[in-house]
């Protein structure tokens, strides 16, 4: 019995460092997604003031050639 209840400690002692660690490495990563997503939000800005509103919409047109 005693050999069982050590074997289960060490399981939920190394789940708990396990989980400590994706816990900080999703934290590391979230700063540079919320970077990424500014930027993106940026672009999307600037392109949207410098292509005229005919440019914007012409996605969904069928090509001359067709």
């Amino acid at each position: 019995m005693e050999d069982r209840l050590e074997k289960i400690e060490s399981k939920l002692a190394l789940s708990e460092d396990f989980l400590e660690e994706l816990n900080k490495s999703l934290y590391r990563q979230q700063h540079p997604i919320e970077q990424l997503q500014q930027e993106l939000g940026s672009l999307r800005r600037q392109v949207q003031s410098v292509l005229p509103n005919e440019q914007r919409n012409s996605g969904n047109e069928i090509p001359p050639h067709y």
